[in-house]
């Protein structure tokens, strides 16, 4: 495999090479998760959109989250070790990610399945959303070992520096499962059942790309299933760094968990709207997230390598590429929000509920953009800790006693207003942080994986 010089060359030209591809998959996850919505929304009615979205999707990313933060852990090792050019530690490094993915794969499964009754009764799901969204859930959850293992081969991937191959898949993966919602849905009328089966099949062909590409690859990264175990020292490590993400990720969904509970009590159509809201602002998220995943890739491999000072470049490079889109994306919403909930439901009031979700959250997208970019930084530099810390305190305890304040005068604005507040906060907490410095100070038990540590 030709190794990708993240760590050499132009720095705008590096993280932008890297970025696009992530953008462009993004994209296409967005896609066949918003055809699921349009579809769904369109053929089976605002009901259905509730059950496939909102609480449904917060009790995904509650329990597929935490692995999800684990598998950071995992691609932050292995982009580490590659950087520092070790072969042998790359090597151990994918054997052991790919190992644990495995074992959190049977764990969702068993866990998710046995939970979505539960849970959908904690968030106070409405009565005529309650059965749709809990079939929905036990396909999707019964085939959660496709979600789990193409999410950490797609890491792999990325840790070398290569975010193309993931596009590849995704876009094969994006067209079956529009072709599969098309038939399930709307010819087969199977309703929401046919939208889970879709997506777990989907994700199924992905995987099996991801796993043969891998295992076609040179000696320095191949995969082999002999191979496959757990080396005691990177898990522990992996471990190390991902944990708190996972558990970050958790408090995320508990504190949303808590949000969607209040708004099912505002009723169905506040329900629907929140779950178009939710996909339309995909959009910002998926461009957000892939400058966080490019800079933790970058500082990752140049940490690796010892370029400390091209690492920082990367972080202010990529804060100036971010704030662009940024503030051009929060103008599009703004202006052009209310055709695009058009997209998912024809229902006014659903759509004019949307529109006062839409205008209390996207002005304030600049806030919680320095959030995900120091985070990546720091997890990219194998700091994983304090930017948890602060995430936890100042997000998810935040929002809890915002919404617990708010009890007895709760509205839709009142609830959405705890995203922007909480973002400033946190957002301030991680500029002070990081300007400070000392997210690059080698952490002892990197000396073990990286060569150029000990010497120091």
């Amino acid at each position: 495999m030709r190794r990708v010089p993240i760590t050499e060359g132009v720095i705008w030209k590096q993280i932008l090479s890297f970025f696009f591809p992530i953008l462009l998959g993004s994209f296409f996850q967005m896609l066949y998760n918003t055809v699921d919505a349009i579809i769904v929304g369109q053929a089976l009615g605002k009901e259905a959109l509730a059950a496939v979205g909102g609480g449904t999707g917060t009790m995904i990313n509650l329990i597929i989250g935490f692995f999800t933060g684990l598998s950071s852990g995992a691609s932050v090792v292995i982009s580490q070790v590659y950087g520092s050019g070790d072969s042998e530690r790359t090597k151990k490094a994918i054997h052991t990610s790919l190992s644990i993915s495995l074992i959190a794969g049977v764990f969702i499964t068993v866990a998710g399945y046995l939970l979505t009754r539960p849970l959908l009764a904690l968030i106070k799901t409405p009565d005529d959303i309650l059965p749709l969204a809990s079939s929905y859930l036990h396909i999707y959850f019964l085939g959660s070992m496709t979600i789990v293992m193409y999410n950490m081969t797609s890491g792999i991937f990325r840790a070398l520096g290569d975010s193309r191959r993931p596009l590849f898949f995704l876009i094969v993966s994006a067209l079956i499962n529009i072709a599969l919602d098309i038939l399930f849905v709307g010819i087969m009328d199977i309703g929401v059942k046919g939208a889970a089966f879709a997506t777990v099949l989907s994700q199924l062909v992905s995987v099996i790309l991801s796993v043969i590409w891998l295992r076609k690859l040179d000696s320095l990264v191949h995969i082999s299933f002999r191979h496959m175990g757990l080396d005691r020292r990177l898990m522990s490590r992996m471990m190390m760094i991902g944990l708190p993400a996972g558990i970050q990720s958790v408090m995320y969904n508990v504190s949303n968990m808590i949000i969607q509970t209040r708004i099912n009590t505002l009723g169905t159509d506040s329900a629907a709207a929140w779950a178009a809201y939710g996909k339309l602002d995909l959009v910002y998220w998926m461009t957000i997230s892939a400058f966080g995943i490019a800079i933790t890739t970058f500082v990752g491999q140049n940490y690796g390598a010892g370029k400390i000072d091209r690492a920082k470049k990367g972080v202010k490079t990529t804060f100036l590429l971010a704030s662009i889109s940024t503030l051009v994306l929060s103008s599009l919403y703004i202006l052009f929000g209310r055709y695009a909930y058009m997209i998912f439901v024809c229902d006014k009031n659903v759509i004019d509920l949307g529109m006062e979700i839409l205008l209390t959250v996207a002005p304030s997208f600049i806030v919680y953009m320095p959030i995900e970019l120091y985070s990546g930084a720091m997890r990219g530099a194998g700091k994983s800790l304090i930017p948890t810390l602060m995430t936890v305190i100042g997000i998810c305890a935040f929002r809890i006693v915002w919404l617990s304040v708010d009890m007895c005068t709760s509205s839709l604005r009142m609830i959405t207003l705890s995203y922007p507040i909480s973002w400033t906060l946190v957002s301030t907490l991680f500029a002070i942080y990081y300007a400070k410095g000392g997210i690059y100070a080698p952490h002892r038990s990197l000396s073990y994986h990286l060569p150029h540590l000990k010497r120091r």
